[in-house]
């Protein structure tokens, strides 16, 4: 059986190429504001759910909390545990299965990590997972992608040169799934690699809170924590709390 997408381009070194001077100043700002927001103490415990190579976790171990990132990709797990020490920890883990038991007090989903899977079921493993996770009266902070925003302002083919490699890549929206094509030549040979994300509604989200247990307490649409307009926010940000 074919390994699913996001096993084989996530633990790629092209991923981490095209992806390297990705800005996470505005994710950076939404974890201050959002710290802030909920009045997280210092010695929070912290899990960096799909924590890619530990750059929020990073952040927020600055901040005073204690952090737990995981993430599928071995490469970005061994990447990220260069930065490891006695109150930030890192592992390989699917999000999909459970990691911990009444353990954290604040679950982190940022950056669209989510919408990867096939079937429903998977979605709502991954929410019963942080809500087994979860401390009681503990926060889930999701943060994913607004359907109607994307699809107005999907850009539908760009070429980005990055050590002397040209990345082409194509989107489009495809039974309400974001389809990314990157195609490019590195030393003579041909790569092709896609990445597929969901779009789904905040209603969704709401059906899988009720199935994990978990409540809706706040919804924004942007790091500033703005409220969530339906057209032209950019995010769909979720605060959930364990019942």
């Amino acid at each position: 059986m074919q390994n699913p997408w996001f096993k084989t381009w996530f633990d790629t070194n092209y991923y981490h190429i095209l992806y390297k001077h990705r800005d996470y100043s505005e994710a950076s700002l939404f974890i201050d504001n959002i710290s802030q927001f909920l009045q997280l103490m210092p010695n929070n415990l912290c899990w960096d759910l799909c924590c890619g190579k530990g750059r929020h976790s990073i952040y927020l171990n600055k901040k005073g909390y204690n952090v737990i990132g995981t993430d599928l990709s071995e490469q970005s797990i061994n990447e990220a545990n260069k930065h490891s020490n006695e109150h930030l920890e890192f592992y390989t883990h699917d999000m999909r299965n459970l990691f911990r038991t009444n353990y954290f007090n604040t679950v982190f989903n940022l950056f669209t990590s989510f919408g990867y899977f096939d079937k429903q079921s998977d979605d709502v493993n991954v929410f019963k997972a942080v809500e087994k996770a979860l401390k009681p009266n503990g926060y889930f902070v999701f943060d994913f992608l607004n359907e109607n925003f994307i699809k107005s302002n999907l850009v539908l083919n760009e070429s980005k040169t990055i050590e002397n490699i040209t990345f082409h890549i194509s989107k489009k929206v495809e039974n309400n799934t974001v389809i990314k094509h990157i195609n490019f030549t590195d030393n003579n040979t041909e790569y092709n690699f896609e990445e597929r994300v969901k779009l789904f509604s905040k209603s969704y989200f709401e059906e899988l809170a009720t199935l994990s247990n978990l409540n809706i307490i706040h919804t924004f649409g942007n790091y500033k924590l703005e409220n969530f307009d339906i057209n032209n926010s950019p995010r769909l940000i979720l605060v959930l709390q364990k019942k």
